[in-house]
């Protein structure tokens, strides 16, 4: 039998919508919830079925079928390949595709949200991770954007979670990336010290513009290729960064004019068009685009956590990378 709570409703209350009312009611429950318990069916009025916006007259009883908050999403395991670059009892070293979710959101309400993501696919291929991160983050100790693809750690175990996050807070962690960024950087070398904070307005971004409240952010750039194609000039590039922030390197290679390709977040066209004049022209001008970041994390360098062993690993750029600039660089 589900859980019913009898919430009666005062005649001062007379007048007011059904779900807003409820959201008095319901402490420390989210509207979200409520419209969720109302939506199910969850929700009765005087033992009758009752829609959000109805009106309450006062001396009703309101009763509300099961928790007024659902349990706690766990992850699930899900039979979904891996390239394992590494692994020992301690921690593995997997090489993520792009279109992988590292884990499911803390806001994820349903088994549809769950499903897909590293940690899926970890959970089937390990017995056992490291709990520290909580149920939806298990072994977890950083992350990658989704449509990043590259190399991410696991911890195995608890005593190794510590150890790690203790690593990278203290930056004993080298990482490298490569990038393709739109333009030609004017120098072949540079180093980007600009604090990340959330954009204020777009709250999916982050931005190195705001004045204050940002964390500090380090990304150290080196050209490896100069590309100058019939779609324009690009450049290709290995970015080690000191920190770790949210969507660090797209954030930091934007604001000094490069946005990586493919990143639409950050202001690179959704498709790469042969520059030509008159507008029948481009109607017809050629175009490429990428469905993801060119964004890969081909490199990881760091003392195991136990043994002290220095661990060197690397994944080179997937095919789908590959074949992009093999394209990007063809014949003018």
């Amino acid at each position: 039998m589900p859980e019913i709570a009898n919430h009666p409703v005062l005649p001062e209350a007379a007048g007011q919508r059904l779900d807003a009312w409820l959201v008095t009611q319901l402490e420390g429950v989210s509207r979200s919830r409520v419209q969720l318990l109302l939506s199910t069916g969850k929700v009765l009025i005087d033992g009758k079925s009752a829609k959000p916006s109805q009106k309450l007259r006062g001396g009703e009883m309101v009763e509300v079928l099961g928790a007024p908050e659902p349990p706690p999403l766990r992850a699930m395991a899900e039979a979904i390949p891996l390239e394992i670059i590494y692994e020992d009892d301690d921690l593995s070293v997997v090489n993520k595709p792009a279109g992988m979710m590292v884990h499911a959101g803390s806001g994820a309400t349903d088994d549809a949200r769950n499903r897909g993501t590293l940690v899926n696919a970890l959970l089937h291929h390990y017995r056992q991770l490291s709990s520290t991160g909580g149920e939806l983050r298990p072994g977890i100790v950083h992350r990658l954007d989704k449509q990043t693809s590259g190399l991410i750690i696991i911890a195995r175990n608890d005593a190794t979670h510590l150890k790690l996050a203790d690593m990278f807070s203290r930056r004993q962690m080298r990482k490298t990336y490569v990038a393709l960024v739109h333009g030609a950087l004017k120098q072949d070398t540079g180093t980007i010290n600009a604090a990340i904070s959330r954009d204020a307005i777009r709250r999916t971004r982050m931005t190195t513009r705001r004045a204050t409240g940002g964390r500090m952010a380090i990304s150290h750039y080196e050209v490896e290729r100069r590309v100058a194609s019939r779609f324009g000039a690009f450049t290709l590039v290995r970015v080690r960064i000191e920190t770790g922030r949210t969507h660090q390197i797209r954030v930091h290679m934007a604001s000094i004019g490069h946005a990586v390709v493919g990143d639409t977040l950050y202001g690179a066209p959704a498709q790469i068009t042969i520059p030509v004049k008159g507008k029948r022209a481009a109607a017809d001008a050629e175009s490429m685009a990428l469905d993801r970041n060119f964004l890969h994390a081909t490199e990881l360098a760091f003392a195991h956590p136990r043994t002290g062993k220095l661990l060197e690993l690397a994944a080179p750029l997937p095919v789908e990378l590959n074949d992009f600039l093999a394209r990007l660089e063809a014949e003018k």
